[in-house]
């Protein structure tokens, strides 16, 4: 097998014409070089210079051995400068996973700031389940995953880094002639005799409306599930029941419902942005990651 430092050798004593300039360029001694031409010679089985006057020239073999090894110094310099881009977050991949309500207000401006801050990052950008986004950043197949919680939630966290975004309170929506309406803010015990409108599927979004309602002393009464938040709110304007939303997902409110904050105690739900403890250092990601906490603070 060629040695390929050998033939970087060989392609330095070429371009210079000889042997003891190459050792000058090199920073070798003159008897070095031969000794580096010699066994790569024995490496390809027959001679790679010959003597002319007081330099040298390659033979037929020598110039085919430095053709593959300009190849081969190019592809190296590209590969450097691949890796110092990639490290400087120039370029590389990112693979993103969330769930829908966080999506304009987190994901969307956070991606905009790294697509204008780091132009050369591709961007993977894929909805998730959010009772369980973990598997593909556990498994390495995504580089970070947005997670909604109760506040404290860390089941199934293992070997998971969680970066607090922020808390996301749910508010009472009511229909427009509900007894509450023309209060500023509800409290929670004060919805325990109604009718409610289911608008999470089970899982932590869920868990965090029945534990507030828990400390309120008493469990809803579900009349009606949905399966997103703007069709639970088409339920409540329909006078079937009263619910909860989240304040990201009240990005379009029904005409026929009135929205109210909630009191003693609140229902919040938190969200993080998940990524892997062993994942090594990745500019891109820790700048969208920044992205994602500023946009979090942005109401």
């Amino acid at each position: 097998m060629l040695d390929v430092r050998r033939m970087q050798v060989l392609r330095a004593v070429v371009g210079s014409g000889s042997v003891t300039a190459a050792a000058a360029r090199l920073g070798y001694t003159p008897s070095a070089v031969s000794q580096q031409v010699g066994a790569l010679e024995k490496e390809a089985g027959t001679a790679l210079l010959e003597r002319v006057g007081r330099g040298v020239r390659p033979t037929a073999a020598g110039l085919l051995l430095t053709g593959y090894a300009d190849a081969i110094a190019g592809q190296v310099a590209e590969a450097e400068t691949a890796l110092a881009d990639l490290v400087a977050g120039r370029t590389g991949r990112l693979a993103v996973r969330y769930f829908a309500t966080a999506g304009a207000a987190l994901v969307a401006p956070a991606v905009a700031r790294l697509r204008a801050e780091h132009p050369g990052v591709q961007l993977d950008l894929k909805l998730t389940d959010p009772a369980d986004p973990l598997p593909e950043v556990k498994e390495g197949r995504a580089d970070v995953a947005l997670v909604v919680g109760a506040a404290g939630a860390s089941a199934g966290m293992e070997g998971v880094r969680l970066v607090k975004l922020l808390e996301d309170p749910y508010l009472a929506v009511l229909p427009k002639g509900h007894r509450l309406a023309a209060r500023r803010s509800v409290e929670l015990g004060e919805l325990a005799g109604e009718s409610w409108v289911g608008s999470e599927w089970p899982g932590p979004c869920l868990d965090a409306q029945l534990g507030a309602c828990e400390a309120a002393g008493f469990r809803p009464r579900f009349a009606v599930q949905s399966e997103d938040y703007v069709t639970a709110q088409g339920f409540v304007a329909a006078g079937l029941g009263v619910t909860l939303i989240p304040r990201l997902g009240l990005g379009s409110r029904h005409p026929d419902v009135v929205v109210r904050v909630v009191r003693d105690p609140e229902p919040v739900r938190t969200i993080h942005a998940a990524v892997r403890e062993t994942a090594p250092p990745q500019l891109a990601l820790r700048a969208f990651l920044r992205a994602l906490r500023d946009a979090a603070t942005v109401d």
